[in-house]
């Protein structure tokens, strides 16, 4: 008896979890979007790696200005939307409806970043940074200028 009262209490106590999830608010949904997208880059080759993990870390912490605990609370939703999710264009839907064209050409930039983070591109890795480019409605010319201004930093 025990038992399920503990399990009704963890039931419950989800719920609430999930119910502050689901009202997070424009800037942090933009935050889980983009991380949720950085994610799937660095899983993108079946392998996330260490330097792919810090990677997405300094960028989300650079890009939205936010703490080391702020950082871990947005990854853990963007995982879980992202495995729940069948496909990524509700998080590019987010980025692209509420980013101007240089805020959106950052977003590749941080993809790119985490796709160079281990050295090396992948062919999954290369067919998905244009499948999101073209999904935030960006022109060929500005997916590579962003990839080349990051390879230029990584030198």
């Amino acid at each position: 008896m025990l038992n399920i009262f503990k399990e009704l209490l963890k039931k419950g106590s989800g719920r609430a979890s999930d119910e502050k999830e689901k009202n997070l608010g424009p800037e942090k949904e933009l935050q889980v979007a983009t991380c949720a997208l950085l994610l799937e880059m660095a899983h993108a080759d079946d392998e996330f790696s260490s330097e792919e993990e810090k990677q997405i870390e300094i960028l989300m912490r650079d890009r939205f200005d936010i703490a080391p605990e702020t950082f871990s609370e947005i990854k853990a939703i963007s995982d879980k939307r992202r495995a729940e999710s069948i496909d990524l264009w509700h998080f590019a839907k987010i980025i692209k409806d509420n980013y101007s064209a240089a805020e959106k050409e950052k977003v590749i930039e941080m993809i790119w970043a985490v796709v160079y983070a281990d050295k090396k591109l992948d062919a999954h890795e290369d067919y998905l940074v244009h499948k999101l480019a073209t999904l935030l409605d960006l022109e060929h010319k500005q997916l590579i200028n962003a990839k080349l201004k990051v390879l230029k930093e990584i030198k």
